[in-house]
């Protein structure tokens, strides 16, 4: 008996140019700018993932569909 294992992926898809120029406004409102932009199907939120903030530090920031910030992660 051979048995697969299937893992669990995350459904991502690339932002369009206009969803991407709200996520980079969405980010900036928080102080950040940059990092890979894309659209988690899964969860219906948009991410922003290793944004620089005004910190001086890297986040991972997630986004509802009305792009509202809903978290904020810090990169390890």
């Amino acid at each position: 008996v051979v048995l697969l294992a299937s893992p669990t992926l995350a459904r991502d898809r690339a932002v369009t140019q206009d969803e991407r120029a709200k996520v980079v406004a969405a980010a900036k409102a928080q102080g950040c700018s940059g990092g890979t932009m894309q659209f988690d199907m899964d969860d219906n939120e948009f991410e922003a993932d290793n944004a620089k903030c005004a910190d001086g530090k890297i986040y991972d920031l997630d986004f509802d569909p009305s792009f509202k910030l809903i978290k904020k992660d810090l990169e390890d």
